[in-house]
């Protein structure tokens, strides 16, 4: 499946907007909750190199405390990347998955409940007139 689509998007909610400097500041999360081929992993990876965190449900086959999980699991994130979470409980997944998005809605300052405000096509064409 090819989700080039969704990084268009990402990115033009960034450029247009104004959410933000990269993708990485966007609350999104990827997620593949099951082992279904070594594809899923390479898929991973360029969200997560794209900037969006990424949950695997299935184990890396690379051991803990090494340069390469720091970095894959922390590192990259600290460089404005992405990174990976790994867990096999479900339930887990959806916390890392809505803690992650609560985490960036905070940073992004939308965290809070502010009231709704219906618009009428009038409205809107005003609005759009001013940008």
């Amino acid at each position: 499946m090819d989700n080039s689509h969704l990084f268009i998007a990402a990115s033009a909610m960034v450029k247009e907007g104004g959410l933000g400097h990269s993708i990485a500041q966007l609350p999104l999360v990827g997620a593949a909750p099951e082992w279904m081929s070594e594809k899923a992993i390479c898929i991973g990876q360029y969200f997560v190199a794209s900037g969006v965190f990424t949950v695997f449900g299935v184990a890396f086959s690379m051991i803990e405390e090494t340069k390469s999980h720091k970095l894959l699991f922390e590192g990259l994130e600290e460089q404005g990347l992405g990174k990976w979470g790994f867990t096999a409980d479900p339930y887990e997944i959806a916390s890392m998955m809505i803690g992650h998005i609560d985490k960036k809605r905070k940073e992004l300052g939308f965290h809070k409940a502010r009231e709704r405000v219906l618009m009428d096509m009038a409205d809107r064409r005003e609005m759009e007139a001013k940008y």
